[in-house]
C-alpha cells in the first residue's frame, strides 16, 4: 500500500496498492530522467543477506522539491512518506530474487528512482567427496575422477570449489548455474595417481565468494577426508653403481604396494646380502621381484671401496718410511 497526502492542506489521505502512473521525471532545467541527476541515495548501496536473516536499508533524498518518498518491494514495503528518508526493513528474508526500488515524486511531476541490488545467499547443507564409478585401491598411472558434491547452495554463480591433495590445492572450479534459488551440484576433477600418492588424503572445499559487501569471513564448508590407497609395481631404491665401503653392509631397498617378494642372485646363484662386505663381494647382482602387479628384475653393480682401516695402515707405513729415510740422511 502507498498513502499519499497533500501536505499543504488537511485533506484525507489516499491509499493505493502501487504508486500511481506518473509521467517521466523532468528536472527544472528541462532534462529527462536519464540525463538529470537523481538525488536519491540508498544505504547500503548493495545488500548481501543470508536467507532467513533480518535486513534493513535506508533511502534518502538530498534535494528539496521531492515531497514524497517510497519503496516498491514485494516484502512488506513501507508506506510512502512526505519526508527526506525512509527505511525498508524485513524481519526475515524469504525471497531469493528481489530488487527493491526506492522512488521520489517531484513537485514538478515525474518520478526519480534507484534500485537496490540484493544478493540472498545460503551456505551448503553439506559437502562430500568421492571417486566417480570407483571404489577400493587405485593403480599407479591410471586415470580416476574425483567428484565433490555440494548440497543446496545459493547463489551457485558465487560458488568456488577447490580440490586438495593433503594441504596442496589441485584445482579451482566455478559453477555455471545462474539460478538464485538453492541448487545441488557435482564438480569433477581428473587425477592420475603415482606411488607418492599412496596414503595421502583428498578433500574439497566449497566457498561462497560474496564480495566486499558480504560477510567478513566468506561461508566455507569442507568435505570429509578421503584416504587414498595406490597400488604400484616394485621399484629399486639404490644408487648406480652401488659403492660400499669395505666392512659395511649392502643396503638396497625394493618398494612396492603390496610389498613384493625379493630374491638376490649372483652368477646365477641365490645369495643372501652380506652384512660385512669385502673385495670378494664386488660384482654384478640381479634382483628378482614378484608381487601383485607382476614380476620385475633389476641389475645392481656393487663396488667395494677400501675401508678406513686400510687407509690408516698405508699412512702408518708411509710415516715409518719417511722417518727411516730421515735417519739415513742424518748419518
Amino acid at each position: 500500500m502507498v498513502k499519499l497526502a497533500n501536505h499543504a492542506s488537511a485533506v484525507s489521505p489516499v491509499w493505493l496498492s502501487v504508486p500511481p502512473p506518473i509521467p517521466p521525471f523532468i528536472s527544472s532545467s528541462g532534462e529527462s530522467a536519464e540525463s538529470a541527476l537523481c538525488p536519491l541515495t540508498v544505504s547500503p548501496s548493495t545488500l548481501v543477506v543470508r536467507f532467513g536473516d533480518p535486513v534493513a536499508a535506508n533511502c534518502s533524498v538530498s534535494e528539496k522539491g521531492f515531497p514524497v518518498l517510497g519503496w516498491i518491494v514485494p516484502l512488506h514495503g513501507p508506506e510512502a512518506v512526505m519526508d527526506r528518508f525512509l527505511v525498508w526493513r524485513v524481519n526475515r528474508m524469504t525471497n531469493w530474487s528481489i530488487s527493491p526500488v526506492c522512488y521520489a515524486l517531484s513537485e514538478q511531476g515525474g518520478q526519480c528512482d534507484i534500485t537496490l541490488p540484493v544478493t540472498v545467499y545460503k551456505p551448503p547443507d553439506s559437502v562430500s567427496i568421492s571417486f566417480k564409478n570407483h571404489s577400493g585401491p587405485m593403480f599407479e598411472g591410471h586415470k580416476y575422477t574425483l567428484q565433490c558434491k555440494v548440497q543446496d547452495v545459493a547463489p551457485a554463480e558465487n560458488l568456488t570449489v577447490t580440490f586438495y591433495r593433503g594441504q596442496t590445492a589441485m584445482g579451482h572450479l566455478q559453477s555455471s548455474h545462474t539460478e538464485k534459488t538453492p541448487v545441488t551440484e557435482i564438480f569433477c576433477l581428473d587425477i592420475t595417481p603415482s606411488k607418492e600418492d599412496n596414503g595421502v588424503q583428498y578433500w574439497c572445499e566449497a566457498k561462497l565468494e560474496l564480495g566486499p559487501e558480504g560477510p567478513q569471513h566468506p561461508p566455507v564448508v569442507i568435505s570429509q577426508k578421503l584416504n587414498a590407497t595406490v597400488f604400484f609395481g616394485p621399484h629399486l631404491i639404490c644408487p648406480k653403481p652401488l659403492q660400499v665401503i669395505e666392512g659395511k653392509s649392502l643396503i638396497c631397498e625394493v618398494r612396492g604396494n603390496p610389498q613384493p617378494s625379493v630374491i638376490w642372485f649372483r652368477d646365477g646363484q641365490v645369495v643372501a646380502l652380506p652384512s660385512h662386505l669385502s673385495k670378494k663381494h664386488a660384482g654384478k647382482y640381479t634382483v628378482c621381484t614378484d608381487g601383485f602387479l607382476g614380476q620385475k628384475n633389476f641389475t645392481v653393480e656393487v663396488e667395494v671401496l677400501a675401508g678406513s682401516g686400510a687407509a690408516n695402515s698405508c699412512n702408518r707405513y708411509f710415516l715409518l718410511a719417511a722417518l727411516f729415510i730421515q735417519m739415513i740422511n742424518s748419518l
